[in-house]
């Protein structure tokens, strides 16, 4: 008893230092066998012999760490009378019991190391005896053969030979509680123990299949979720896209069967960690390409719709208006793709749309219209009228007392074709005027031909006649002090009157 009480110290006290860390080996239903012996360990017997012992057993895992195992033996403890070995006649009390011990165990394993791995048991059972060679002092009262309880403690080793097969090594203790195993009682033999014992030791070999929860490729998925979902559990990264299968499963939520998941070109690995993209989705952005399409043939962002910032996504300008989607002015005119095509309804594809010279974003600075290439060469030089006002075409010179008109005057003549040319529904009158030297009929007249000059050059350059009408005026309607020669000079004058 005292032994088996050191015994049971010894595994509570185990049992509560063991923690989360341990880990025992996580296995499915197992069996095994071992080879021994057994040395008796009571004081009825001295000299006690070693004599064979086999066992084999079941094993079943409970949880991480604990299995529980049932286990038959057969075996034999022997020894010679301890109160004939004193005389010594040590033949003649000679004690061989065979014993069938059948009993359950828990098995805990404390730590977890690579390779190999220690284990207490513990358990309670049976244990059957036989009297093979009766002392001659056994108790007349013990029956030769028959059942006691027992209970059996100790340590094991286990060492990985592969997957499913274990070496195993083992010896413990085994408590009976009476003292029938011998047939030599207190009763008979005063000095023995009140309760027979035996130690044994086994080594063998044990193997079992891989339990549903256990993890063969230590993808974080558990052998039974594998087969569930159709990966193999040999191999962590079961469609060889860069993620494990846990990752897939648990993380990124892919298909841990499909390399690509969403089917875009590009793999999950290469979605989730390199391009931040959605592994589940072939269009990250939603721009209409999908992610690898714009990864490996466009150059655009999948992340971002319009790569450039140029108001067209990047899918309307590959498949529709065919620009560049990572250049936001494909032809270089100034004008961004999404401006000249919902803006202006130019060709973002062509500099200058209307083919007028100028290109679009020109165009578009200057106020013209980048759709009508007539408007394209920039207007020349004219003179800016009001309708019902007048302004003096500052400039025109004639000879003097003469309606000729000086070549000096051609710029200011030019700009005022210009007027008339560029803006056709413009009609003016022509004024003339003179001074206040002179006769006022003659000035009348001076002033009248010299507004028909003006009419007439005019006309020469291609203005209608039907848009200019000309007075003279004489003298009137002064600008100017007449009484200075510079005075003068400013009265005589030509005046555009815008009349419509």
């Amino acid at each position: 008893m005292k032994h088996f009480s050191v015994l049971v110290l010894v595994v509570a006290s185990m049992l509560a230092a063991s923690s989360s860390r341990a880990q025992f080996r996580d296995v499915g239903l197992g069996a095994g066998i071992g080879f021994g012996g057994i040395i008796g360990a009571t004081d009825d017997l001295a000299n006690n012999q070693t004599k064979f012992l086999a066992r084999a057993f079941v094993r079943a895992n409970i949880v991480n760490g604990v299995q529980a195992e049932l286990g038959a033996g057969l075996g034999r403890m022997a020894g010679v009378n301890a109160a004939d070995a004193t005389r010594g006649n040590k033949d003649g009390s000679l004690s061989v019991s065979q014993l069938v011990p059948v009993d359950a165990r828990l098995l805990l394993s404390p730590f977890s190391f690579e390779g190999w791995n220690p284990y207490l048991y513990a358990g309670v059972g049976v244990v059957h005896y036989d009297m093979e060679n009766v002392p001659g002092n056994a108790d007349p009262a013990v029956k030769t053969q028959g059942w006691v309880p027992y209970a059996p403690g100790g340590l094991g080793l286990q060492f990985r030979l592969d997957d499913q097969t274990m070496f195993e090594m083992s010896g413990g203790y085994n408590y009976a509680f009476n003292d029938k195993l011998n047939a030599i009682t207190s009763t008979s033999q005063p000095n023995g123990t009140k309760k027979d014992a035996y130690w044994n030791f086994l080594v063998g070999l044990s193997v079992a299949g891989e339990s549903g929860s256990a993890d063969r490729d230590g993808d974080g998925l558990t052998n039974r979720e594998e087969k569930e979902l159709g990966t193999d559990r040999n191999v962590a990264d079961s469609d060889g896209d860069g993620l494990s299968d846990g990752e897939e499963v648990h993380t990124t939520k892919t298909n841990p069967r499909r390399a690509d998941s969403d089917g875009d070109g590009l793999n999950d690995r290469e979605e989730v960690v390199q391009h931040k993209t959605d592994a589940n989705k072939s269009d990250t952005d939603g721009d209409a390409l999908s992610d690898g399409e714009e990864v490996a043939r466009h150059g655009t962002d999948p992340l971002k719709s319009d790569t450039d910032n140029d108001a067209l996504n990047d899918g309307i300008e590959v498949n529709r208006t065919t620009t560049n989607p990572t250049k936001a002015d494909t032809d270089g005119d100034g004008l961004a793709d999404g401006q000249e095509v919902n803006q202006y309804k130019t060709d973002p594809l062509k500099a200058d749309t209307d083919a007028g010279s100028v290109n679009d974003g020109k165009e578009v600075a200057a106020h013209s219209n980048p759709l009508n290439p007539s408007d394209d060469v920039p207007k020349k030089p004219e003179i800016k009228v009001e309708v019902g006002k007048a302004i003096v075409l500052d400039g025109i010179v004639f000879t003097t007392g003469s309606a000729v008109i000086d070549p000096q005057s051609e710029d200011v003549l030019v700009q005022a074709f210009n007027t008339l040319d560029q803006n056709s529904d413009v009609q003016v009158e022509i004024r003339g005027y003179t001074d206040n030297v002179g006769n006022r009929k003659a000035n009348l007249r001076l002033s009248q031909r010299r507004a028909d000059s003006v009419k007439a050059w005019l006309a020469k350059k291609g203005i209608a006649p039907s848009r200019m009408g000309t007075k003279g005026f004489g003298p009137d309607n002064s600008i100017a002090d007449n009484s200075t020669q510079e005075g003068r000079q400013k009265n005589r004058r030509i005046e555009f009157f815008r009349a419509k």
